[in-house]
């Protein structure tokens, strides 16, 4: 890498640590291409990222940023997952640290926020922001519903007293 290309990864990991929601940092040792590309899909599926740059140009470009305060976890191999969703990132890493034991989740950032590896596990036990929005909308809609059920019940309890007069009149 020539001197331009490390000032362009730097600017780009920097304003990658300005815009992101939550970062989550990781030793990534021993995984094969195979599992690394797994785990970059499963991150885009999610809306997250993935990126693995050298720990001094990882440095430089905190500097400055709200997320300055975890560049002592860059130390040895270390993979960068960001997303814009504070839940998604985390989710997708402690779900594939999980089933592959290489992948050692060091700790992270939310905004000014420090993470451990605990409070990126609790983080990623949340709900997402897509099934928080799901949960509202079925809390607002809910009323509603009930509101119609009780305008439309006293209409079918006159039917029924009605139905059931007329069937004891056919009997008489």
């Amino acid at each position: 890498m020539d001197r331009a290309e490390k000032s362009q990864l730097v600017e780009t990991l920097g304003s990658v640590f300005e815009d992101t929601g939550v970062l989550v940092i990781a030793h990534y040792a021993g995984l094969s291409v195979a599992e690394m590309t797994s785990l970059r899909a499963q991150m885009r599926e999610a809306g997250a990222n993935v990126r693995v740059a050298k720990n001094r140009l990882a440095k430089l470009a905190l500097k400055g940023t709200d997320v300055e305060h975890v560049s002592d976890l860059f130390q040895g191999p270390t993979v960068i997952a960001y997303s814009s969703d504070p839940v998604a990132a985390p989710k997708i890493a402690v779900e594939f640290a999980k089933g592959n034991e290489k992948l050692v989740i060091l700790g992270g950032a939310m905004g000014t926020t420090s993470l451990d590896a605990e409070g990126v596990k609790t983080l990623a036990a949340m709900p997402s922001l897509d099934e928080l929005r799901a949960k509202l909308v079925g809390l607002v809609a809910s009323p509603a519903t009930k509101v119609a059920q009780v305008l439309v019940a006293p209409a079918g309890q006159v039917a029924r007293v009605v139905g059931a007069y007329s069937e004891k009149g056919e009997a008489a």
